[in-house]
């Protein structure tokens, strides 16, 4: 019985090693990964998915029987690990931050920016608030826990245990996230700017053809009105577009 016993027991520290080092990587990504990262969830719960989704990995990418642990420093294994798992949180946290942007541009051209914008966890403008919230629950409806395993997953095939993502083409991965996440944050905030610029045109002519008439103090809840039924008009259209987009960018995180 000893015999068997000890290999047990060395069965055991392989599955161990191995989940303690993909939940170095899971761990590190949901610090900052969208719906499951959010500073408003409990650490204590964001601990306990981090442990679920590294079952699920383990069981996926690493089928039994385990292969070798990486030779070399545990430590350098686990750094690498951290540094990739931070990555891959960081890419998807900036298509987030598109939307954030797109609220932003949308509450400065509607006069919307200062309305209860300090009530979230991050400070933002109502709409962005709206939006954001909005679409981390869209994210959530359409099986962003599936989308995550497989994004894990294959984030192997990419980054095999133990190797360090080479910092230029990090570098130039995120610089190329950061652009993506702007261009898509305005194209999704273009009917508030279209608006705004329509709104501002036809009040610089009203002031020119009646400078005694205070078109401020008329035009203020005409724009604030405005921007309200526009964000009721194409927030579905919206969230559909960046949708859309977010999970593209799972299927493809680095291009083809």
């Amino acid at each position: 019985m000893i015999p068997e016993l000890a290999e047990l027991v060395e069965r055991l520290q392989v599955e161990f090693a191995f989940a303690a080092i993909i939940f170095f990587r899971i761990g590190a990504a949901f610090a900052v990964i969208p719906v499951f990262g959010e500073r408003s969830i409990p650490p204590r719960v964001r601990i306990v998915v981090a442990l679920a989704f590294t079952v699920l990995v383990q069981q996926i990418s690493f089928p039994a029987p385990r292969a070798e642990i990486p030779s070399g420093s545990i430590f350098a294994v686990l750094f690498s690990e951290t540094a990739i798992g931070l990555a891959l949180g960081i890419s998807v946290r900036l298509i987030v931050h598109g939307l954030q942007v797109a609220g932003t541009i949308a509450a400065q051209s509607t006069s919307l920016s200062q309305i209860l914008g300090n009530t979230a966890v991050d400070p933002q403008p109502a709409i962005g608030h709206v939006l954001l919230i909005a679409g981390l629950a869209l994210l959530a409806t359409f099986g962003l826990h599936i989308r995550l395993v497989e994004y894990f997953h294959y984030s192997y095939q990419l980054f095999p245990v133990g190797s360090l993502p080479d910092p230029a083409e990090l570098a130039q991965a995120g610089v190329k996230q950061i652009a993506d996440g702007f261009r898509l944050g305005f194209a999704i905030a273009a009917p508030f700017v279209i608006a705004s610029s329509v709104y501002n045109i036809a009040l610089g002519a009203i002031n020119r053809a009646m400078p005694q008439l205070m078109v401020s103090f008329v035009g203020a809840p005409a724009i604030t009105a405005a921007g309200m039924i526009i964000l009721a008009a194409v927030a579905p259209l919206m969230l559909a577009v960046w949708a859309a987009a977010f999970f593209g960018f799972l299927q493809s995180p680095f291009g083809p």
